[in-house]
């Protein structure tokens, strides 16, 4: 499958309501330190090996699908973001994000992949850093696939449901190794795994199902956060398995996003062949 073959999807007027509702929740939100904002690049689109370029140099070169990358440290700003096909020059993205913001001290996941109906898009989401209780570690699933609706097991019992893409849902449990399986919702069919995942105590474990399940494609790809320990003593300060880690951690996502969609500029596609056409 060719990444610039399937884009052809522009942005609706649904990004005027994220711009709108991140704009709103930034001005309730109590001020930030300056801190560089911690940013990972997860590919999650198959088949797709691509340069990744930040302001018109090469930052991630021959980034390989199910690859992450990262944390970069960005101080706050406006950034260009675009993909090429390896060793391309930029005139040839066949993605770009021009102005994207990043807020300060954030922690997010940049993540290309596929929509439900299986265009491609890049979702941000912001990622949960709180402290975990002592013997516990985090798991967070991120379904990011064109795929229909699942339900993800361990051990063979569902422990989150019915989740759709873009979403994610998350939850802190005992460290150790479990086995992980994809099901469609509501049912037990397998349509991914199952996986062996060891959850190291005071760590964060992000599984994306990424792929097309109409192409064969389905995969995952996974990101570890270490350094989340409490103190013995400590009390976990987790959200109850709300995705986005808190207030703080919606407007960041929101943030990003909007910046995605409509700051300081729209996003363009164009192919490799278009490109190559106007040289």
């Amino acid at each position: 499958m060719q990444f610039a073959s399937i884009l052809r999807r522009s942005l609706t007027g649904a990004a005027v309501t994220v711009a709108v509702l991140a704009t709103g929740l930034v001005a309730a939100a109590p001020a930030q330190a300056a801190d560089p904002s911690q940013v990972y690049v997860v590919h999650g689109i198959p088949a797709t090996p691509v340069d990744v370029w930040v302001n018109g140099a090469v930052k991630i070169p021959n980034f390989q699908p199910k690859a992450v990358a990262g944390p970069l440290a960005l101080p706050a700003g406006n950034y260009d973001l675009a993909l090429t096909a390896p060793g391309q020059p930029l005139a040839s993205a066949i993605l770009k994000v021009d102005g994207a913001a990043i807020p300060a001290g954030a922690n997010i996941s940049l993540v290309a992949h596929l929509k439900a109906d299986g265009t491609p898009t890049i979702t941000a989401f912001a990622n949960d850093v709180s402290k975990v209780a002592p013997g516990k570690a985090r798991l967070i699933v991120r379904h990011t696939a064109a795929a229909p609706a699942v339900d993800v097991r361990a051990g063979g019992t569902p422990v989150f449901t019915n989740l759709t893409n873009p979403n994610e849902a998350k939850g802190d449990i005992a460290a150790g190794t479990v086995s992980a399986d994809v099901v469609a919702a509501g049912s037990t069919t397998v349509v991914l795994g199952p996986a062996s995942l060891t959850l190291a105590e005071g760590t964060a474990t992000i599984v994306y199902a990424i792929g097309s399940l109409d192409k064969k494609t389905l995969d995952l790809a996974t990101q570890t956060i270490t350094g989340l320990h409490s103190a013995p003593a400590g009390v976990p300060t987790g959200d109850g398995g709300k995705a986005g880690g808190g207030p703080a951690g919606w407007v960041y996502a929101l943030m990003i996003a909007a910046a995605l969609l409509v700051a300081g500029g729209a996003v363009r596609y164009r192919s490799v062949r278009a490109a190559a056409a106007r040289r």
